[in-house]
C-alpha cells in the first residue's frame, strides 16, 4: 500500500478494484495535491477507465461522489478516519464563486442515434485555496461542468455532465420550456433557429389535425348513411 500523502500506487489501485468487486469500498485520505480537503477521509466508491481520463478515482466525500486522480488520494492508516474526526480541522478560506454555465443549442439530425454526441461547453475552473498560507500547494480547480439543450426527432432534450459523472441523463423538456432556456443565451441566430423549428413543428401538426379532420368527416358522414339504411 502506498504510504499517506503520497497517492496511489499500481498495486494500491489493483487492491482497490478487487476490494470493490467484492463488495467494499477502501477508504482514502485526500494528499495536499487535493487542495483545500487535504487530510479529509472519504471512501472509494468506483474506480473508472484511466485511459478515459486521469481522474479515474471516484470517491464518496459527505453527500459528494467526485472524480480525482490517484496522486490526490492516498490509502488511509488504520483507525485514520476516527481520530481525524477527534482533530479540529482548520477553517477553509471560502473559494471564488464560479460564472454560471453557458447553454448550448445542438440541433441533432434525425434518426436518434442511441447515444447523442453531446455538444461541449464552457467550463470555469477556480483554484482552491492552500491549506496553509506558508506551504504552498498544487492547485486544484473543480471538474468541468456541461450543459446541453439538444433537438432531435421532433423532442426538445436537457442533460448535465459533471467532468466523467452524468449530474442528470438527457430528459425531455416541453418546447415552451427550451425557448425560455434558449432566451438566457444572447448569441446571434440562435433564437431565429429556435423559432424556425417551433414553426416547422407547428405547421406539421397543424396538417396532422387537419388530415385527421377530414377523415372524421368522412367516417362521421359514413355512419350517418348506414343509420339512414337502417
Amino acid at each position: 500500500m502506498g504510504a499517506a500523502g503520497q497517492g496511489l500506487s499500481d498495486d494500491d489501485v489493483r487492491s482497490f478494484r478487487e476490494a470493490l468487486a467484492a463488495g467494499r469500498k477502501p477508504k482514502v485520505v485526500f494528499t495536499a495535491a487535493a487542495g483545500q480537503i487535504a487530510g479529509q477521509v472519504g471512501q472509494v466508491v468506483e474506480l473508472t477507465d484511466p485511459a478515459a481520463s486521469e481522474e479515474f478515482v471516484v470517491v464518496r466525500f459527505g453527500r459528494d461522489e467526485l472524480p480525482f486522480s490517484p496522486a490526490d488520494v492516498a490509502v488511509a492508516p488504520r483507525g485514520f478516519g476516527r481520530r481525524a474526526a477527534a482533530e479540529p480541522q482548520p477553517e477553509p478560506e471560502p473559494p471564488a464563486a464560479p460564472a454560471e454555465p453557458e447553454f448550448v443549442l445542438d440541433r441533432v439530425p434525425a434518426p436518434r442515434p442511441a447515444r447523442r454526441e453531446e455538444s461541449s461547453v464552457q467550463t470555469v475552473e477556480g483554484a482552491k485555496p492552500a491549506r496553509r498560507a506558508g506551504k504552498a500547494a498544487k492547485p486544484k480547480g473543480p471538474a468541468g461542468l456541461t450543459v446541453t439543450l439538444a433537438y432531435a426527432d421532433g423532442e426538445w432534450t436537457v442533460a448535465a455532465q459533471q467532468g466523467s459523472k452524468a449530474l442528470a441523463k438527457p430528459y425531455v423538456v416541453k418546447p415552451a420550456e427550451a425557448l425560455r432556456m434558449v432566451a438566457l443565451v444572447d448569441v446571434p441566430g440562435v433564437h431565429e433557429a429556435v423559432e424556425q423549428i417551433l414553426a416547422a413543428e407547428r405547421a406539421e401538426a397543424e396538417q396532422q389535425a387537419e388530415k385527421l379532420r377530414a377523415e372524421l368527416a368522412e367516417i362521421e358522414a359514413r355512419l350517418a348513411e348506414l343509420r339512414e339504411a337502417h
